[in-house]
C-alpha cells in the first residue's frame, strides 16, 4: 500500500525573505548557467543555492557546491530565514499555466510517502535513470539531510475524491503565492486538520502511485536510506529517512498536461525528402505536409501513436509517416510488451534511429529534445539540425499500462508540464 503521511515541513519565513517568487526555482535539471545566475541575483536566499550551488575552480573535497549548500541551509535555519512548521501538515499545491494558447490549473498536494523498492509495493517508475545524476543528488542528500525538491507522483482517482476533500479543507483561505520565470503561478495552502489528512490517507492507501518526474531523486532517496540503515541511524519505521517528499496528483486531474518530446536529429548528414522516402518507405506510409504546423495538426487530429512528422532541413520539406510494420517492431524490441512497442518514441528510436537510418549509411544520429512546435521550427529555420521529427505525446494510459507491467518507457517519453517549484517546502531527513 502507498503510505502517505503529513510532516512538519521547513518553509521560508516571508517576513525575512519578502516575495516568495524571489526565492523559488525550477528543479535543478532544467536550470542552465544563465538561469542559475539570474536566480542567484534575485535573492541571497534563493533556493538555487541549495539545489544547484555554483561550482568553483578552487573546489576541494571539503569546500564544494554540496558543502556550500549545506552551510547555506544551516545558516538560513539558524537565522530564521527557513523555519519548521509546528504542526504536521500536508501542503495543497496548485499551478496555473498556459500551453499553446490554452490555460490549465493542475492541483495536488505534498506529503511524505514511505519509500518502497520498485517491484515490491505500490510505487512504480516509468522511465530509465542515469548513474551520474543519482551520484550528484546523493552527495546533496548527504550534505543537507533534506528533501529540497519534491517528486511528482500520480494516482488513480476518477471521481476526484481526494482533491474534493482538499478543496473543501482550504475553503476560502488565502494561499501563499509565487510566479516563476515562465509565468507559471503557484499557490500553496498548508493543511494541518488531522481528520482531512486521515481521510485522504485512507483513500490513497490501496492505490498505486506512478512516478511521473523525479525518478533520479526517488532512487537516490532509496540509496540514502540504505546507507543510513547500514550506519545505524534509522532507528524506527517512522524515521524521516524512510520517506520522501512527493507531490501527489490525480491521474484524472484536468490540468495534468503531458507535452510531446520532439526530436531534432543531427549527425546524419544532408537529407532530403526523396531520400527519406527511400529510407522509410518500406515501413511507413508517407504523405506530404505543407509545413511543420500542418504535420503537427495531422498528428493531433489522428490521436494515435502511429503517426510521426518528419522535416528534412536540407530542402525544407515536411512529411507525415504512419508506421505499418508492427512485426518489425516486435523483432527489434522482443524484450518489451505490446504497449511499449506501440509507443511512437519507441518506434522512432528502434526502427528509425537505430535501424533504418544506420542501414542507409546514416551512422550516428544524435538527438536534441524540445517540446513546443515553435522550438522545432526555430531550430529548423536556423538549420541547426538535419532532420526534425514530431512525436505525439504519450498518455496517462501508456504510463499506467507500461509502468504497471514493471517496464520503463524509453528515455524522453514524457514531459509533465510545468515542472514543480523548489523552495515551497522542504522535508527533513533527520528531524520529525
Amino acid at each position: 500500500m502507498a503510505e502517505v503521511q503529513p510532516f512538519r515541513g521547513f518553509r521560508y519565513d516571508l517576513a525575512r525573505v519578502g516575495n516568495l517568487s524571489d526565492v523559488i526555482a525550477p528543479p535543478y535539471d532544467v536550470i542552465d548557467p544563465a538561469l542559475q545566475q539570474a536566480l542567484y541575483d534575485r535573492s541571497p536566499h534563493n533556493v538555487v543555492r541549495l539545489i544547484l550551488n555554483k561550482e568553483h575552480s578552487s573546489d576541494t573535497e571539503h569546500d564544494n557546491r554540496y558543502t556550500r549548500a549545506a552551510q547555506a541551509l544551516r545558516d538560513w535555519i539558524r537565522d530564521g530565514v527557513v523555519a519548521q512548521d509546528s504542526a504536521r501538515s500536508v501542503y495543497v499545491y496548485e499551478q496555473e499555466f498556459e500551453v499553446e494558447g490554452k490555460r490549465f490549473t493542475r492541483k495536488g498536494f505534498m506529503a511524505r510517502v514511505r519509500l518502497e523498492r520498485f517491484g515490491t509495493g505500490r510505487i512504480f517508475p516509468h522511465e530509465e535513470t542515469l548513474s551520474g545524476p543519482k551520484a550528484d543528488r546523493l552527495k546533496l542528500f548527504n550534505a543537507t539531510n533534506m528533501n529540497l525538491s519534491q517528486i511528482l507522483g500520480l494516482y488513480p482517482d476518477e471521481t476526484g475524491e481526494v482533491q474534493a476533500k482538499l478543496d473543501a479543507a482550504i475553503g476560502r483561505a488565502l494561499p501563499i503565492q509565487a510566479s516563476d520565470h515562465l509565468g507559471v503561478v503557484s499557490r500553496l495552502w498548508p493543511i494541518a486538520d488531522q481528520h482531512v489528512i486521515s481521510a485522504i490517507s485512507s483513500i490513497l492507501s490501496p492505490k498505486p502511485v506512478f512516478i511521473a518526474d523525479g525518478h533520479h531523486r526517488y532512487e537516490t532517496a532509496l540509496r540514502y536510506l540504505e546507507e543510513k540503515q547500514q550506519e545505524g541511524e534509522v532507528v524506527s519505521p517512522e524515521a524521516p529517512a524512510n520517506f520522501v517528499l512527493m507531490m501527489l496528483v490525480s491521474m484524472s486531474d484536468p490540468g495534468l498536461v503531458i507535452l510531446p518530446t520532439h526530436r531534432l536529429v543531427s549527425g546524419v548528414g544532408s537529407l532530403t525528402a526523396p531520400q527519406l522516402r527511400s529510407i522509410l518507405g518500406e515501413h511507413f506510409t508517407l504523405e506530404p505536409a505543407s509545413s511543420a504546423r500542418d504535420a503537427w495538426e495531422s498528428i493531433e487530429a489522428d490521436g494515435t501513436q502511429e503517426l510521426l512528422g518528419f522535416g528534412t532541413v536540407a530542402d525544407g520539406a515536411w512529411l507525415t509517416g504512419r508506421f505499418r510494420s508492427p512485426t518489425l517492431m516486435t523483432q527489434l524490441a522482443a524484450e518489451h510488451g505490446d504497449a511499449w512497442r506501440s509507443l511512437a518514441v519507441a518506434v522512432l528510436q528502434r526502427v528509425v534511429l537505430e535501424k533504418l537510418l544506420p542501414d542507409a549509411g546514416k551512422k550516428a544520429p544524435k538527438c536534441q529534445y524540445v517540446h513546443l512546435l515553435k522550438e522545432v521550427t526555430d531550430v529548423v529555420a536556423a538549420k541547426q539540425c538535419e532532420l526534425a521529427v514530431l512525436v505525439p505525446p504519450a498518455t496517462m494510459g501508456h504510463v499506467e499500462s507500461i509502468a504497471g507491467n514493471l517496464e520503463k518507457m524509453p528515455p524522453k517519453s514524457t514531459y509533465f508540464y510545468p515542472k514543480l517549484l523548489s523552495g515551497l517546502v522542504f522535508h527533513s531527513l533527520k528531524s520529525n
